[in-house]
């Protein structure tokens, strides 16, 4: 393989001081693999660069919202693809307390809210404005959901940020969990062939934004003071009548990582990804059906430009 031809090519100039820099070059470092494409796309990407330096990477599935406990146990050793508006306490009680550690921005422009396909705003007058939802909301009502509005929230196991607007805007509608994220594509994909109404949670960069020409509901800018005092905003009883905080895209590791694999450790902490380069990757998987270690090998191989330099500066 050409990633050990220039392991061995970089070891036999450098001797045992490459090596030490290596560390335990015969242990797997394991990724974490979590809920949704774009994050398979960013950790196979990180995989690769690992690889391609000499290292061994197992790929693990762990649940999003609870796999700080295994990172700081060391049975994780990289999460690629953390977004802070929709991150466990979990995630910071392991930081402080010394398990895990941050690994430095993905390099990912992102923004999470509620959000539609665009023919809904002539199902539902006065949209963007979040105001419009309180008239229309018997518009988006299901045999689950009467009276209420049915919005379509995140997955169970990604928390309930469009369950946690809905309160704190006092709006009608009852947040139902997605399965997965297939199952919020599968309802993207049936709202705009039928254009039936949806109000759903979602984000960018996803290559469905631009496939179902998604809008994103305006709400107020989210701040500390929203989703702290209830005494903020336009309802005096509840936190969250706001939009989702701006996010941030960040990677984390175990805290021994950089002991135990320096090289590896500075591949990680360098490693970004554009959105550019991410959501036709993203389209690749999910609209053409190929797989994420086809979609990435091509890329890999197309792109030594954006992601090699990380990988001998952390060998040189």
């Amino acid at each position: 393989m050409k990633s050990v031809s220039l392991g061995l090519a970089i070891t036999a100039i450098a001797g045992a001081g490459y090596a030490a820099e290596m560390g335990a070059v015969d242990e797997p470092i394991k990724l974490a693999i979590n809920e949704w494409t774009g994050q398979h796309v960013s950790t196979h990407v990180a995989g690769e660069m690992l690889k391609a330096a000499g290292y061994q990477v197992e790929y693990t599935t762990a649940g999003y919202m609870n796999m700080y406990q295994a990172m700081s146990d060391g049975e994780i050793h990289g999460a690629m693809e953390i977004w802070s508006s929709n991150v466990s306490d979990d995630y910071a009680a392991k930081v402080e307390a010394g398990g895990v550690t941050e690994l430095g921005d993905l390099g990912l422009d992102a923004k999470e809210g509620i959000a539609y396909p665009a023919h809904v705003a002539e199902i539902c007058p006065g949209l963007p404005a979040w105001e419009a939802l309180q008239e229309c909301a018997q518009n988006f009502a299901t045999a689950e959901t009467l009276p209420m509005g049915r919005l379509v929230d995140y997955p169970a196991d990604w928390g309930t940020p469009g369950a946690d607007r809905m309160t704190g805007f006092a709006l009608p509608f009852k947040a139902v969990p997605a399965g997965s994220e297939g199952a919020l594509i599968a309802e993207l994909r049936a709202s705009t062939e039928k254009k039936t109404p949806l109000l759903i949670t979602f984000w960018q960069p996803h290559w469905a934004m631009s496939a179902y020409d998604v809008q994103f509901v305006e709400l107020p800018v989210g701040n500390d003071e929203c989703f702290n005092d209830p005494a903020w905003g336009s309802n005096p009883d509840a936190t969250h009548d706001c939009d989702f905080a701006p996010s941030r895209i960040f990677k984390a590791g175990w805290s021994g990582m950089e002991e135990k694999w320096p090289a590896a450790y500075e591949i990680l902490t360098n490693y970004q990804l554009d959105v550019a380069d991410q959501q036709p990757m993203m389209g690749a998987v999910d609209v053409d059906g190929k797989s994420v270690e086809d979609v990435v090998a091509a890329w890999m191989s197309e792109n030594e430009d954006k992601w090699k330099p990380v990988v001998d500066a952390a060998m040189n």
